[in-house]
């Protein structure tokens, strides 16, 4: 049987841990502060939306939500950005995506100041990722690399295989891993004999957005296993991207769905908002 690496326990640790440093960061005079934009009303956006306001109030950092509507213009969500950058009490702004299809999200990514963005999906923050000299990691990534760490998985010198290769997740992803000298391969949609890429996989991380697409026979004896994927199956029930039963069977350690990495996304984003008012603040 695999150990399952609990994304729900992790996470909670690094809740309590950021709400003693914002509690000292307090007493400096530094108050995180974290502002969020929505736009339209899809559902699954305003739960992720309402989670971080949860974890603000828990860890004690001041949180701004601004709902726009469907139909709001790009340059009025462009100068309510430019107002947040110049805002001191915000250290920390994020804009839910996906955005309405006349809203340019490259436009909105980059209008953010990059010592704000806290989904560190700005090109400047995407440079120093690739560099391996950055203050931010995209949440996801930043979550599966705490769940290896604290699982006592070392990444050196190991086959490291990242299925997917979008700019929130893949090629973070494999960038991260390689900065700490795992030998690391991306696979994707035009991948050939796919199988024979995973099964080579020391740490195999799945994020394709294809429910159970990852199967047992696709995985390392011994590997160990990181879930991103979080799909609903028409039942409602909900499934990764890997076939946690049949992958559980030859995996040493593996991320459950839900409770796996879903859980840290949030908690690290919480971690780039302190982050993020010490070096507003400070400068470092």
């Amino acid at each position: 049987m695999a150990k399952i690496i609990s994304g729900k326990e992790v996470s909670e640790e690094i809740k309590e841990q950021l709400k003693g440093e914002v509690e000292e960061l307090k007493k400096q005079g530094i108050f995180p502060g974290l502002a969020v934009i929505i736009v339209g009303d899809d559902p699954a956006s305003r739960v992720y939306v309402n989670n971080k306001k949860k974890a603000c109030e828990r860890i004690g950092i001041y949180s701004e939500e601004y709902a726009l509507s469907a139909d709001v213009s790009e340059d009025e969500i462009l100068s309510l950005i430019d107002e947040l950058n110049r805002k001191d009490s915000i250290s920390g702004i994020l804009v839910q995506l996906p955005l309405p299809k006349h809203i340019s999200e490259k436009n909105v990514i980059e209008r953010i100041n990059p010592k704000k963005d806290v989904d560190a999906f700005h090109p400047v923050n995407v440079g120093k990722i690739m560099t391996g000299d950055y203050d931010f990691v995209p949440c996801t990534p930043a979550g599966i690399m705490e769940l290896i760490d604290r699982s006592g998985v070392l990444v050196e010198g190991k086959e490291c295989v990242v299925i997917g290769r979008s700019n929130i997740v893949g090629k973070p992803m494999a960038m991260l891993l390689l900065h700490r000298n795992g030998t690391v391969t991306v696979c994707h949609s035009r991948t050939k004999n796919l199988r024979e890429k995973t099964k080579n996989a020391d740490i195999l991380v799945a994020a394709v957005g294809k429910p159970n697409f990852v199967t047992g026979d696709m995985v390392k004896e011994g590997a160990v296993v990181i879930d991103v994927g979080i799909n609903r199956l028409e039942n409602k029930k909900l499934v990764g991207d890997v076939d946690f039963e049949t992958a559980e069977k030859k995996a040493a350690a593996i991320t459950p769905v839900p409770g796996g990495v879903g859980p840290m996304t949030i908690a690290m984003l919480m971690k780039n908002t302190v982050k993020a008012a010490v070096i507003n603040k400070t400068g470092r």
